[in-house]
């Protein structure tokens, strides 16, 4: 049996979701094809729920440092009231109805099921094969990767999915993993009473970032109580119907927690939706694409499985360029020099285009800065809670910004001002000469400017 559309999205995420509606709204017949929940991993399994804890927690880390600023504070943690919020406010329950019938309103054919390709520009669900008349767009997304560790496939250990779903908190969590999803759960979780503890086997947590970034997080985690490990190699997992323990390399007792969260990174699964039959490698960890979202003749790609950054905003980023280049309307081409990242642990640590490393290794002769937040006036004026930094990485050649890191109290927002400067090429020299606000955090960018050698 088979059916035609105009464009059929297979993955219906925040990219997929973005692309079948304006191409429905610009008038086109798609179809939208989801095996989950329409908006996928952000809105019910990670960005939103994540932030609704993370907002929790803050509230808690600022309530007991009134001690400090304002007086005598006494603060009583109940899960229940994160739960409930994120259950009933943000996910409905786990519901996709609103989403699904926003989207079927833009004229957008909904069909639940795994999609697969099948030949150039088809794509079977179940029994139905649909053709493209213009082509397919590919944004299935990714999943949470299972580190090669003896017996872990056999416990009942956590995802990010399972922690959004918590109703009550575990007495003690280990999480393997230190990146951004590890260390956010790792502290809220500190925050609200659980013992933690996070196995890294890199050097330092967040090792895509700075150097000092992982340091910084490492040191709010252990100040939170959190117990972290980086360096060592989980070899044995073993679970005993009441809890996990989790032996490391070179250790002769194991780690054990009630609970365990595998936040070991995310990777893709191209073999399940058959781009070998459209001529694509099943077995790469992404989809190739030119800078027009292309990945073949009647054939694009957004989002994680293009491999360029797992972030809904990159999903976004790429389906607005993806849905011109399907309508034929004249764009820029995708440019990720810029691209920005945040983890939202206390303090945010937020970062955009090159690190330090990074350029080196690309052969820019560069200069740096580091300036602590506590050393501007509105960081000592904020007080406790003001651990942070600015760092800048300038390319010495051209006098222009390739990178930067703010961490600190407002590290995402502070960012923004760095990524214009380093998506814009804006020469240093005028950054140095521009007006900050006094007092504000963003205002220590300007000594890191200054400071830059």
């Amino acid at each position: 049996m088979g059916e035609q559309a105009d464009v059929v999205v297979v993955g219906l995420g925040p990219g997929g979701e973005h692309v079948a509606g304006a191409l429905g709204e610009a008038g086109l017949d798609v179809v939208g094809v989801e095996a989950e929940l329409v908006g996928g991993e952000c809105p019910y399994w990670a960005c939103v729920p994540s932030k609704i804890m993370i907002r929790a927690g803050n509230s808690l880390a600022e309530a007991r440092r009134a001690a400090i600023l304002a007086g005598t504070v006494e603060v009583t943690a109940d899960w229940g009231r994160v739960a409930d919020r994120i259950r009933e406010e943000a996910t409905d329950g786990w519901n996709d109805r609103a989403a699904a019938d926003r989207l079927t309103a833009k004229g957008v054919r909904l069909v639940r099921g795994t999609g697969r390709l099948t030949g150039p520009r088809r794509v079977a669900v179940g029994e139905t094969v649909y053709e493209a008349r213009r082509g397919v767009v590919l944004a299935t997304g990714s999943r949470p990767r299972l580190p090669a560790v003896d017996g872990l496939a056999a416990t009942p250990y956590w995802t990010n999915r399972d922690v959004m779903k918590v109703e009550k908190l575990p007495a003690s969590l280990l999480v393997l993993g230190g990146g951004p999803v590890g260390v956010e759960i790792a502290q809220v979780f500190a925050w609200f009473g659980c013992a933690v503890t996070v196995i890294e086997g890199g050097e330092r947590l967040l090792s895509r970032e700075e150097p000092e970034a992982g340091e910084l997080a490492a040191a709010a985690l252990r100040a939170d109580g959190v117990s972290v490990l980086t360096g060592v190699r989980a070899e044995r997992v073993e679970h005993d119907g009441a809890g996990f323990a989790v032996w490391l390399a070179g250790e002769l007792e194991p780690l054990r927690g009630q609970r365990l969260l595998v936040a070991a990174g995310r990777g893709v699964d191209l073999a399940g939706i058959g781009v070998g039959a459209v001529g694509l490698d099943a077995a790469a960890r992404s989809v190739p694409t030119d800078s027009r979202m292309r990945a073949g003749a009647g054939l694009w790609a957004v989002g994680d499985i293009t491999g360029v950054g797992a972030f809904t905003h990159m999903a976004m980023y790429q389906a607005q360029i993806a849905v011109g280049d399907i309508l034929g309307s004249p764009g820029p081409a995708a440019d990720y020099r810029a691209l920005p990242r945040v983890t939202f642990t206390d303090p945010e640590i937020a970062a955009v285009g090159l690190t330090e490393q990074q350029a080196r290794e690309q052969g820019l002769r560069v200069r740096t800065s580091l300036v602590p937040i506590d050393s501007s006036t509105r960081g000592w004026i904020h007080g406790p809670g003001n651990d942070g930094f600015v760092k800048l990485v300038a390319d010495v050649d051209r006098g222009v910004l390739v990178g930067a890191t703010s961490a600190g109290p407002a590290g995402g927002e502070v960012l923004y001002g760095l990524a214009v400067a380093v998506h814009a090429q804006v020469p240093v020299t005028s950054l140095q000469h521009m007006i900050y606000a006094y007092p504000t955090f963003h205002r220590a960018v300007l000594p890191a400017l200054e400071a830059l050698h």
